[in-house]
């Protein structure tokens, strides 16, 4: 549970929270549709500047991909985790599990099967089922005869992988303003090896989550910075995730901000890289736009990075500074301010909402097995 706080507190933590899940939303689509492509050839199709706003992606404009679904699916299993314990069960990794196997469904199926009652509300959303270019780590990690079996740090899936599918859906567990940061970071990293069990991967999750935590508290990005530093050096293995913070610090202090800057701290294809450039593009944004379009203008992974960067500028900004015009064609935007409005709900009022006098219908929202 969150603090007893004055209402205006309460405002700004819905309004950071919406503006950290909107905002990943929007850089996911805006780089949709310009995932695979070179830097010459986004120019060339779109100007010197590059994309502007929206490109269309997967048949319309302000699509969103696999990190957006997974994000939301991440913010789906810390609800049930949080009611779970309201009855006695406490282990976020299996809720948050259950919660990416349900998301690995709509990877494949046709639609919702309305015969199971562990779907709950966010995986009644039929257009959440579209393929929309996932990686190869989450669906193998998430499928076949090992599918059901819990990755953890002693034996995590795939431990050879450090894909960006660990970092681009790690900002939620920045939102758990109740814990403790070294939790947070825990948290983040136990959830990772699901799906990728390189030291790089899970901890450039814990890093990011770290960051968002920290600006949530009313906290500087840089502050954020800081202690995701302190926090990796003392895991092993965390010397690539280290040199790619540096690296985005560095190239801050470097000179004016360009896609030439960007291109120094990678594509974005693995985790460290699309944390270093969300990071930087966070850092050298004079407001979410040019933040956001500096984050998916390069030769690389456009959705991930744009992912990060939108989560840390929603979170440190509020979703009153994201751009209208972008908010208005962004696709599930409904959805996603429904499952922000229901985790600040639950964090702050939980008791209320699944406590002994309690009616059934939030466990009905969140059901839990």
């Amino acid at each position: 549970m969150i603090p007893l706080w004055s209402r205006a507190q309460q405002q700004d933590y819905r309004s950071r929270v919406r503006g950290c899940l909107l905002g990943g939303a929007i850089g996911d689509a805006l780089g949709a549709g310009i995932e695979f492509d070179p830097l010459d050839r986004i120019r060339a199709a779109h100007g010197p500047q590059g994309v502007t706003g929206y490109v269309p992606a997967y048949g319309t404009r302000g699509a969103v991909t696999d990190d957006t679904q997974m994000t939301l699916f991440t913010v789906d299993g810390l609800i049930r985790a949080h009611v779970r314990q309201g009855s006695g069960g406490w282990h976020p990794p299996t809720d948050v599990h259950q919660a990416y196997l349900r998301w690995a469904e709509t990877q494949s199926g046709w639609g919702p099967d309305e015969r199971r009652g562990d779907l709950g509300w966010l995986g009644r959303e039929e257009w959440l089922y579209s393929r929309r270019a996932p990686g190869q780590a989450c669906l193998s990690g998430l499928s076949g005869p090992d599918a059901g079996r819990l990755g953890t740090l002693a034996a995590p899936k795939n431990p050879h992988s450090k894909g960006c599918g660990t970092v681009m859906r790690a900002a939620p567990f920045g939102l758990l303003l109740g814990w403790e940061p070294t939790l947070v970071f825990q948290l983040a990293v136990e959830c990772s090896v699901l799906t990728h069990g390189h030291p790089t991967g899970y901890l450039s999750a814990g890093a990011l989550a770290v960051i968002v935590h920290t600006v949530l508290r009313g906290g500087s990005v840089e502050e954020g910075v800081e202690l995701a530093l302190a926090l990796l050096v003392e895991r092993p293995g965390h010397e690539e995730t280290t040199a790619a913070l540096h690296g985005a610090l560095a190239a801050v202090r470097a000179g004016e901000p360009s896609a030439e800057r960007v291109a120094s701290l990678g594509q974005g294809w693995v985790a460290e890289e699309a944390l270093a450039i969300g990071v930087y593009c966070t850092l050298v944004a004079e407001d979410v736009r040019s933040g956001l379009l500096l984050a998916v203008n390069h030769s690389g992974d456009s959705d991930s990075t744009g992912t990060v960067c939108g989560n840390l500028l929603g979170a440190l900004h509020g979703e009153t500074a994201l751009p209208a015009e972008w908010l208005a064609e962004l696709e599930g935007r409904g959805t996603i301010l429904q499952l922000a409005d229901d985790l600040v709900l639950e964090l702050s009022h939980g008791a209320e909402l699944h406590g002994p006098s309690a009616g059934p219908a939030w466990r009905e929202r969140y059901p839990v097995g």
